[in-house]
C-alpha cells in the first residue's frame, strides 16, 4: 500500500511586521510545516507502522527552501519526498485549481492508495485543496476527518467527520481515497535525532512541470492579488505598559471608572 500526503510550508509573520507591495516583508517571515499536514504525517506514519508493506510518500508545491520543511517529514517517518516547483511554478499565483492539477499529476506518477491532506492550509486558509483533487482523480473522499480506523485489508477507512454544530458522522470510504485531516486526529510525534539525522540521506526527488507532463497554462490562475493591508480594528481594547504592578494598577483604575469595582 502507498500512502501520499500533501504537505504544504506556510508563513507566518512576526508580531510586528511591514508590508512591501503585495506581501509581508520577507524578513518578517517564519516557516514551518502545516499544522494540519503534521496530524495527516501522523496519521500516515502510524498506518505504516500497524500494517506491513505501508510506503508514505509526502509532496509538496514549493521552492528549495521548503525541504527543511518537507525533511521535518521525513524525519517523523515519512519514506520519501517529492517537491514539485520550477520557474513557471513559481511566477504563479497558486490558486486551488493549478495546486489540485500539480498534486493531480503526482498522483498520476505514484499511483497512491490513499491521499491524506490537511484540511486547511494556516496561511491562505482555502481549505478546499483536497476535496478538489479527489474530484479531479476520481477517488472518494471524506473531509474534516477527526478519527480514522481501516479494515485489516485496508480496503475501507471507517472516518468520524466533524460537521457543523459539533455534530460528528460516522462514514465508510472504500479505497482508493482522499481523506483531509482535522486536528486532534491524533498527537503528532517530535522528530528525534535519530529520525532527522536519517532523514538528511533520504530522498527528495525535484519535479517540473515538464516531469509531470504539464506546461504552464497547468498553473495559470484567473485569482491575482491586487493589495495586501492591515485591516483597521474597531476594537476599543486598552493596552497597560510598564511592569506588572503598574499594569494592575492601571487595570484597577480602568475597573473602578466603569464601575466594576468600587474605591
Amino acid at each position: 500500500m502507498k500512502i501520499l500526503v500533501t504537505v504544504k510550508e506556510v508563513a507566518e509573520a512576526a508580531d510586528d511586521f511591514e508590508i512591501e507591495g503585495t506581501d509581508i516583508g520577507e524578513q518578517f517571515l517564519e516557516y514551518d510545516l502545516n499544522e494540519w499536514d503534521d496530524y495527516a504525517v501522523e496519521a500516515a506514519v502510524q498506518l505504516s507502522e500497524e500494517y506491513d508493506d505501508v510506503e508514505v510518500v509526502s509532496a509538496t508545491i514549493g521552492p528549495e527552501r521548503s525541504e527543511e520543511t518537507i525533511r521535518m517529514a521525513l524525519a517523523k517517518g515519512v519514506d520519501r519526498a517529492i517537491r514539485v516547483w520550477d520557474d513557471d511554478v513559481a511566477g504563479a499565483d497558486l490558486d486551488v485549481a493549478a495546486k489540485t492539477r500539480l498534486f493531480a499529476a503526482v498522483v498520476e506518477e505514484e499511483e497512491p492508495d490513499l491521499v491524506l491532506s490537511g484540511v486547511q492550509a494556516a496561511d491562505d486558509g482555502f481549505g478546499a485543496t483536497g476535496v478538489s483533487l479527489a474530484d479531479e482523480i476520481g477517488f472518494d473522499w471524506a473531509a474534516v476527518v477527526n478519527h480514522l480506523d481501516t479494515d485489516d485489508d485496508l480496503s475501507t477507512a471507517h472516518v468520524h467527520r466533524e460537521l457543523e454544530g459539533g455534530i460528528e458522522e460516522l462514514t465508510d470510504v472504500d479505497l482508493p481515497a482522499v481523506l483531509t485531516i482535522q486536528t486532534g486526529l491524533n498527537e503528532p510525534r517530535y522528530a528525534s535525532l535519530r529520525g532527522i539525522r536519517q532523514a538528511q540521506g533520504k530522498e527528495i526527488a525535484e519535479f517540473g512541470l515538464a516531469d509531470l507532463g504539464l506546461d504552464a497554462d497547468a498553473v495559470a490562475s484567473p485569482i491575482e492579488r491586487t493589495a495586501m493591508y492591515e485591516p483597521e480594528t474597531e476594537s476599543d481594547a486598552t493596552y497597560f505598559d510598564g511592569s506588572a504592578d503598574e499594569q494592575a494598577a492601571q487595570l484597577a483604575d480602568v475597573l473602578r471608572d466603569k464601575g466594576v469595582v468600587s474605591e
